[in-house]
């Protein structure tokens, strides 16, 4: 059987002459890639390659990799775009009220007032914290991704229940 594997960011630049690499996580603590030793691209012709990782460090809320075998900014800057993916059991073991994205995505969401608001589809991580893309019949909701709003996540019945702060979908009432 193929090994399962996570989307964790993607490679959205390069950083110096050396073959640099910045990866922008799709959330998350940038430990989980600090830690790892091998990963695998999906370049953006679609292809997918497995890669060493010779070293990484966080850098201005993103991590810095140096891929083994590429050294040069003109070896990596085709990676540009590429997805970075893990093979899931490399991932750690989270805390009861952690989730990846994996089992977040296309959950229902369903507001404590309004009900069913559509479904989660995308998600990024801004300054001050994560924010959930919900997409139904108000259009395009943007969630911050904290207790406040994020009441309950079900992974079984696939709902995520939320308290949306006002003013957050137009015209609701």
């Amino acid at each position: 059987m193929a090994e399962s594997l996570l989307e964790i960011g993607i490679i959205v630049g390069t950083h110096g002459l050396r073959g640099d690499l910045k990866v922008r996580l799709n959330s998350g603590d940038p430990e989980v890639l600090l830690s790892l030793k091998n990963i695998s691209l999906t370049l953006p012709d679609g292809k997918t390659q497995q890669v060493v990782i010779g070293r990484q460090v966080k850098h201005k809320g993103q991590v810095l990799l140096r891929l083994q075998g590429y050294d040069s900014i003109n070896q990596v800057e085709p990676m540009i775009g590429s997805k970075v993916l893990v093979a899931e059991d490399a991932l750690p073991e989270l805390h009861d009220d952690e989730f990846y994205w994996k089992q977040l995505d296309g959950l229902q969401v369903i507001d404590r007032d309004l009900g069913d608001i559509g479904i989660l589809k995308d998600l990024f991580t801004s300054a001050a914290h994560d924010v959930y893309v919900v997409r139904g019949s108000f259009g395009e909701i943007l969630i911050p991704a904290v207790q406040e709003f994020v009441l309950a996540i079900d992974l079984e019945a696939g709902t995520m229940q939320v308290a949306l702060p006002e003013g957050l979908v137009p015209d609701a009432s």
